[in-house]
């Protein structure tokens, strides 16, 4: 069975959500929530295999929720549900470690779909644009001028923090102590202007907000 918990603020969208899902017979709805606060609490608690995480709610959003469930617990997998398309939602998806991203436009089936596929240890995001929010980081194109101010490895722990990857898992990748890859993290977020990883989104403005679409 795949253990799924659902954040989002209308009871109706819930309450349809959840008769959905469970009528496949391989989901279990195990928790619910209307509140980003309770469900970042919730979530590590009842360790669902699938957290479907609704962009937005009037105390926070899905976003920030799964970059603080993934921090505690990198084994859940986060699916953002969201009524609007732009590169900006997207990035700061992929920077809170998201393995998904869907439309609330989306079909029924297509969402039970998506969970299955997440919960399988596949991304839903697109690669390619993956692909360009990384190479922004990488290559800083068109980079703004608090990026050009970050060190080659405060860069490369910056394209890490953006894969979703939480401080443990970058200090085993760069082989390096857990507390120095925070004291780089804390260094890059500082240069950056940012108070703390959860405002990662405030990067995404400034990587992508100003470029010319096409």
């Amino acid at each position: 069975m795949i253990r799924v918990f659902l954040l989002d603020d209308h009871e109706v969208v819930r309450r349809g959500l959840v008769d959905l899902l469970q009528t496949g017979g391989d989901i279990e709805v195990i928790g619910e929530s209307g509140s980003a606060r309770e469900a970042a609490a919730r979530i590590p608690a009842l360790r669902p295999d699938v957290a479907v995480l609704d962009a937005r709610l009037p105390d926070g959003n899905g976003i920030d929720v799964c970059r603080d469930v993934r921090a505690v617990d990198s084994s859940i997998k986060g699916l953002i549900l969201t009524s609007y398309e732009d590169d900006e939602a997207l990035f700061a998806a992929i920077m809170a470690g998201a393995s998904g991203y869907v439309l609330k436009q989306i079909r029924g089936t297509d969402l039970v779909d998506a969970i299955r596929r997440v919960a399988a240890g596949q991304s839903l995001l697109d690669p390619q644009v993956t692909q360009r929010v990384l190479e922004r980081i990488r290559n800083g194109v068109e980079q703004p001028r608090e990026l050009a101010s970050l060190t080659d490895q405060e860069r490369r722990i910056l394209e890490h923090v953006a894969e979703g990857l939480t401080n443990r898992e970058i200090a085993a990748r760069m082989f390096l102590a857990e507390k120095t890859v925070k004291n780089y993290v804390s260094s890059l977020l500082a240069k950056l202007g940012l108070e703390r990883r959860t405002q990662a989104a405030v990067l995404a403005t400034k990587l992508l907000g100003d470029h010319p679409h096409g």
